[in-house]
C-alpha cells in the first residue's frame, strides 16, 4: 500500500467457536488469525463469525448476510478459513468474480483433506494459502497459480509475561487422537513420567492461558506431528458424513466417499503443527517429532529437540532432564527464534505482500 493513510480493510471469515461448538470456547483461528490481525499496524479487520452467524440464521441467510457485508463494507480482502461447506461455493465464487475484494483461503490441513476438500475449493478463491510445502505443486495441477506457502505460528498477544518456575518434567498437550494413547504407554511403560492434557485425556482441555503456562513451566514439552486420524466409528462416519458448524450433518456423495476412503487407507506424512511454534513461543522446551521441513523453521538441536522415533524420544527425554545448561540454552534460542520470525503478525504481513500490500510490522 502506497497510501499511508489508508488502512488495508479485511473482512476475516471464520469459525468464533472451537469446530462451531460455543462448550468447546473460542477457535484457534480466532484468537490467533483474527487476534492479530485486529492488532495489526495498517490494518482495519472486521469479523464475520459464520457459525454464529449460521446458528442464528441458518445456512441460507448466513451466506445471504455475508454478501451484504462485503457489498456494504467493500473490503480489500476477504480473509476465509473454511471449515466444511457452510459458506456456499457460488457466495464465495460471486465475491471473487463480481467485486475488487480479494478472496483468499487458509488451508491448513492439506496433508490429509487436500484430495477430500481443498481441491474442490481452492479454485472459488483468488488465492489460497496451504502450510503443506508437497501441496503448491497439487495446486497448481488444479489450475490455481496464486499459491502462498504459509506455516502455523505463535501470537505472542496471548501470552501474560510470568516468572517462569519448571513444575513439570515432561508434558504433552494435544488432542488424543491417532496413536498418541500408545504413545505415551509407551513412553510410561519405559519410565517417563508424561503428564497430558486435551480433549481425550484424563486431565482434560486447557484453556489458552492455562496451556501456555504448561509450556513454560514444563522442562520438556513433547509434541506428535502425525496428521488428524478419527478413531474407532467416527474415521468410517467421516466416509458417508460431513457435519457442519451448527451441528448439522450431511450425507458425502458418492465420489466424496471414494475420495475418503482412499485418504483413510493412504499413509500420512507428518505434518508441522501449532505447537512447534506456541511451545517455544510461549518459552518451552520443545522436543518434537519431526515432520518435513521443520528445519527451514528452526535448528533441530540448537532451538528445538527432535526425534525420529519413539525410541529416540526416550533417550532424548533422559539427556535433557538431566542436562540443565543445554536445555537451557536451547529453549532460550527457540523463543527467540519464534519471537522473531515465526509470529502470525510476520506470517500475514508476508502473505499480504504476496498480495501487493506492503505493510510496516507494528515494531517498526
Amino acid at each position: 500500500m502506497n497510501n499511508k493513510d489508508k488502512s488495508l480493510r479485511i473482512l476475516y471469515v471464520g469459525l468464533k467457536w472451537d469446530y462451531g461448538r460455543p462448550d468447546l470456547g473460542l477457535s484457534y483461528e480466532y484468537v490467533n488469525f483474527y487476534d492479530t490481525l485486529r492488532r495489526m499496524t495498517g490494518v482495519e479487520a472486521t469479523v464475520f463469525p459464520f457459525d454464529e452467524e449460521m446458528r442464528k440464521s441458518g445456512r441460507d441467510g448466513m451466506n445471504r448476510k455475508l454478501l451484504r457485508v462485503v457489498q456494504q463494507e467493500k473490503p480489500d480482502v476477504c480473509f476465509f478459513v473454511l471449515m466444511t461447506d457452510e459458506i456456499e461455493p457460488d457466495t464465495v465464487g460471486w465475491i471473487t468474480r463480481e467485486t475488487g475484494t480479494i478472496t483468499l483461503n487458509w488451508f491448513g490441513d492439506d496433508h490429509y483433506r487436500f484430495l477430500t476438500y481443498s481441491r474442490h475449493w481452492a479454485p472459488l478463491f483468488g488465492w489460497v494459502i496451504t502450510t503443506d510445502g508437497k501441496a503448491v505443486s497439487r495446486y497448481h495441477a488444479v489450475g490455481c497459480r496464486n499459491v502462498i506457502r504459509s506455516q502455523w505460528g505463535f501470537n505472542p498477544h496471548l501470552m501474560s509475561p510470568a516468572v517462569r518456575s519448571e513444575a513439570f518434567d515432561v508434558t504433552f498437550v494435544g488432542r488424543a487422537y491417532g496413536n498418541r494413547h500408545k504413545y505415551v504407554r509407551q513412553l510410561r511403560s519405559a519410565g517417563v513420567d508424561v503428564q497430558c492434557w486435551g480433549r481425550g485425556w484424563d486431565n482434560g482441555r486447557l484453556s489458552q492461558a492455562d496451556m501456555y503456562n504448561v509450556f513454560a513451566r514444563s522442562r520438556i514439552n513433547l509434541n506428535f506431528t502425525e496428521s488428524f486420524v478419527a478413531g474407532g466409528w467416527r474415521r468410517f462416519a467421516r466416509i458417508v458424513l460431513s457435519r457442519r458448524a451448527d451441528d448439522s450433518y450431511h450425507i458425502n456423495p458418492p465420489a466424496s466417499m471414494a475420495e475418503h476412503i482412499r485418504t483413510l487407507v493412504n499413509s500420512r506424512d507428518p505434518q508441522i503443527k501449532g505447537r512447534n511454534f506456541e511451545v517455544p513461543g510461549a518459552g518451552g522446551f520443545l522436543l518434537t517429532w519431526y515432520a518435513d521441513h521443520l528445519d527451514e523453521y528452526f535448528v533441530p538441536g540448537r532451538e528445538i529437540g527432535v526425534f525420529a522415533s519413539l525410541d529416540e524420544c526416550v533417550d532424548k527425554v533422559r539427556y535433557y532432564l538431566v542436562h540443565h545448561d543445554e536445555r537451557e540454552s536451547i529453549r532460550l534460542s527457540g523463543y527467540s527464534r519464534t519471537r522473531r520470525d515465526h509470529t502470525y503478525e510476520k506470517r500475514f504481513l508476508d502473505i499480504f505482500r504476496a498480495l501487493g500490500f506492503n505493510l510496516a510490522s507494528s515494531g517498526e
